[in-house]
């Protein structure tokens, strides 16, 4: 199959943004949600229609042949879901048509991660690649887990504080391997392309020995956080495959191609997708596309207060 890529990222590296979000709902309510629009002022499913690799030129096979680099690394788009330093558990609703980010909610009320000493809410950007699907009936040979049914985790650790809806291109560091409730939930350890720290961690020190030396006590702090955050809320500490080793970029990228091949598996009806919605605009040869029109009816038919 193949996809129809109008847009290509935010520009970080240069270009004008080409993608733009619309909000529905208050902030801070169950009823807020956050569309998304491409270049062309199309609604999109940020899950599916954004390519996962950055610069991927329009009309390509999926995965593209060509994307963008600095130098010889390949890029990645990343959905920031949410922002460094704050506390609202802000997702992707994979369950909804266009999958727009909302805030989550548990039991019938808003979710916020507890400030976990000494930390201030997410000590990272915190979003998803979009086109990747840790599938739920796959068993990880590595881990024994089955996937937590969600794009794959990212944490950006650069130095600015990217807004919720963002489209960042990533430059892959690591991985490292959490195990949350016996679902496997891998985490990718990755900075903005144009973080003036980007080009320091590179082959020199094996990208996640790069951040050791450069963002000393960083890797350290996330491994703290994952294992700690849920235990305000009453439920035990978070485990780790490789007893929390971080694993380097080469061994992270495998695990994204991986989780790309189920989400096309995902897109294409070869798999029981469940309650996951895979309605898109852009993903020609899907039974689940849909017109504009289409996409523009599920949007203008949410609320606005």
């Amino acid at each position: 199959s193949r996809l129809l890529l109008a847009a290509r990222g935010w520009g970080r590296l240069g270009a004008m943004s080409r993608y733009s979000t619309e909000q529905r709902g208050r902030p801070n309510s169950p009823d807020y949600r956050l569309y998304f629009k491409n270049a062309d002022g199309k609604y999109i499913s940020p899950f599916h229609d954004i390519p996962l690799f950055a610069g991927s030129k329009e009309d390509k096979e999926i995965p593209a042949k060509r994307s963008k680099t600095t130098g010889s690394e390949v890029l990645f788009n990343m959905i920031v879901e949410v922002p460094r330093w704050t506390n609202a558990k802000m997702e992707i609703a994979t369950e909804e048509p266009l999958n727009p980010i909302k805030h989550d909610i548990k039991k019938g009320k808003l979710r916020y991660v507890a400030n976990i000493f000494p930390h201030k809410g997410y000590i990272w950007n915190y979003g998803a690649l979009p086109q990747t699907w840790e599938d739920p009936n796959y068993t990880d040979k590595i881990t024994g887990c089955c996937g937590d049914n969600d794009p794959i985790d990212v944490c950006e650790i650069g130095s600015k504080i990217h807004s919720s809806g963002e489209i960042v291109q990533v430059k892959v560091l690591g991985v490292l391997a959490l195990v949350d409730e016996g679902e496997t939930d891998w985490k990718i350890i990755a900075i903005s392309a144009d973080d003036p720290e980007a080009q320091k961690i590179n082959g020199k020190y094996f990208y996640i020995d790069g951040v050791k030396k450069h963002k000393p006590g960083y890797l350290e702090a996330t491994l703290d956080w994952f294992q700690l955050y849920k235990i305000p809320d009453g439920k035990p500490e978070n485990h780790f495959a490789f007893n929390g080793e971080f694993k380097n970029k080469d061994f992270a990228v495998e695990i994204i191609k991986s989780t790309h091949e189920h989400w096309k598996a995902l897109l294409h009806k070869k798999v029981d997708g469940g309650t996951i919605k895979c309605t898109n605009v852009l993903v020609s040869g899907s039974p689940f596309c849909c017109s504009d029109e289409d996409a523009r009816s599920i949007v203008q038919s949410v609320r606005i207060f």
